[in-house]
C-alpha cells in the first residue's frame, strides 16, 4: 500500500510543477518576445526488495520525475507598432544587451533612448552593437534599422546590432521571463530584423488552457486515489486492532 501511495505522490508532485509551467506561459501570453516552456518527464525504476525467499520475484516500481523544462524557441507572430525603436527578429538569435551582471540575451526588441542618446531596453540596459553600445545624438529622430541589423541616424551609419545565436539554445539559463544567459555566443550569419514591429509571445493559449484542464483532471483523480488508499489503511488498522482485542 505504501508503494502505491509513493508512486501516486510522485505523479502529483510532477503535476504541481507542470501546472506552474503552464500558468507561467499563460501569464506571459502577451509579453513581447516571450518563449514558452514545456515539461520533460522521466521514468525512474526502483526495485522493491532483495529477499530471495518470496514466492514471486521482485517487481520494479515505476516513478515519474519532472526531468527539466525545455524552451520553445519558435519565432512568434509579428506585431506592427510604427515605433522606430521597436525591432523584431524573424530569425533565430537574440539581441545582446549589457547588464550589471554581464552580457545577457533577449528576444524583446522594444528599445528606447536614454537622456544621453544611448540605445537601451525599457529596463535601462544598454543594447549592444557589434562594436559596443550604440549611441545617437540625444535629439536624434531619424533612426533607420535595416534587415541585417545596421543602424543609421541622420549622420549616417552608427553601428550594427549584435545579434547572436547558440549551438544549443536549450542550454541557456532563463533569467526572469525574457532574459537569457549562455556561454559561447556566435554572431548570427543571416539575421532578419524588422523595424517598426515587435515579436509577440509564441504561447498558444488554446493549447495551454487545454493542458491546464488535463493537469487539473489528472490531479483530482490522483488525489481521489490517495484518499481511497488512506481509507483502506485506516480500515486495515481498525480490523487488525479488533482481531488483537478478541485474541
Amino acid at each position: 500500500m505504501e508503494n502505491a501511495q509513493l508512486i501516486t505522490l510522485s505523479r502529483i508532485s510532477t503535476l504541481n510543477r507542470q501546472m506552474s509551467v503552464v500558468a507561467n506561459n499563460l501569464a506571459n501570453m502577451n509579453t513581447t518576445g516571450f518563449k514558452s516552456e514545456n515539461m520533460l518527464f522521466e521514468e525512474y525504476i526502483s526495485p522493491v526488495g532483495s529477499a530471495e525467499s518470496f514466492e514471486f520475484g521482485d517487481r520494479d516500481l515505476s516513478f515519474v520525475l519532472d526531468d527539466r523544462t525545455v524552451g520553445n524557441f519558435n519565432v512568434g507572430a509579428l506585431e506592427t507598432t510604427g515605433n522606430q525603436l521597436d525591432v523584431a527578429l524573424q530569425s533565430e538569435g537574440f539581441f545582446a544587451i549589457q547588464t550589471p551582471a554581464g552580457e545577457r540575451y533577449t528576444r524583446t526588441g522594444g528599445f528606447t533612448l536614454d537622456p544621453t542618446g544611448q540605445l537601451t531596453t525599457h529596463d535601462g540596459f544598454p543594447v549592444l552593437g557589434e562594436d559596443g553600445p550604440i549611441i545617437f545624438d540625444p535629439d536624434e529622430t531619424n533612426i533607420s534599422i535595416t534587415g541585417d541589423g545596421a543602424i543609421s541616424g541622420r549622420e549616417g551609419e552608427i553601428g550594427r546590432l549584435r545579434i547572436v545565436t547558440f549551438d544549443d539554445p536549450q542550454q541557456l539559463d532563463r533569467i526572469g521571463n525574457n532574459l537569457f544567459e549562455g556561454a559561447n555566443p556566435l554572431l548570427a550569419e543571416t539575421p532578419r530584423v524588422v523595424q517598426f514591429a515587435r515579436e509577440r509571445s509564441n504561447v498558444d493559449p488554446i493549447s495551454e488552457i487545454s493542458q491546464m484542464i488535463e493537469v487539473q483532471r489528472a490531479y483530482d483523480q490522483l488525489a481521489n486515489i490517495m484518499r481511497q488508499q488512506n481509507d483502506l489503511r485506516e480500515t486495515a488498522i481498525q480490523r487488525l486492532g479488533r482481531v488483537q482485542v478478541n485474541a
